[in-house]
């Protein structure tokens, strides 16, 4: 799919895709806005390699050392690790084509926006703390920071971005 993206056109070749190759517990609307606001603030769907970075995906991967996969700070090998999402991780894959190493997903996720968007809602069903509800703008940003670790946060765009995921969101239902 070209850059740049319309949140409505990532919700439904994007997000939902992804969501469906998961189990349907994790398919939700709490976790479609959340996926969608972090990819805007992330990449803001317009960039799958990171500008003089190594993230890559539009949620932002970055490889931090030999065999370990990073998601803006959050760890893909916890959650190919995880005992809760190892399994997952690894079905996703397979039906992905890809090999389950954080190497492979890394190297991966430029291209396979499906393949970012479900590592991505694996690592947020990896918080034992549940999903924001969706409109509560502060503790989702919570549930972002505490998740993605960025290096630059940017509060000032989370308002918007997060406004914009709801508003695709809502026009979908």
């Amino acid at each position: 799919m070209p850059l740049p993206i319309a949140p409505a056109d990532a919700l439904a070749s994007i997000i939902r895709p992804a969501l469906a190759l998961l189990p349907p517990a994790l398919s939700s609307p709490r976790a479609a806005v959340l996926l969608l606001a972090i990819a805007l603030q992330e990449s803001g769907l317009a960039a799958r390699e990171q500008r003089g970075g190594p993230a890559r995906g539009l949620w932002q991967f970055e490889q931090g050392g030999i065999g370990m996969c990073t998601l803006s700070g959050a760890s893909c090998w916890g959650v190919l690790e995880h005992p809760t999402t190892a399994p997952m991780v690894r079905s996703l894959c397979a039906v992905r084509g890809v090999p389950a190493t954080s190497y492979s997903i890394h190297a991966s996720v430029a291209g396979d926006d499906v393949l970012a968007a479900g590592i991505a809602r694996l690592l947020l069903y990896a918080d034992a703390a549940p999903l924001p509800c969706a409109g509560d703008t502060g503790p989702a940003w919570a549930y972002y920071l505490r998740n993605w670790r960025p290096g630059k946060p940017r509060p000032e765009t989370w308002g918007r971005n997060y406004t914009a995921a709801l508003a695709a969101m809502q026009a979908a239902a």
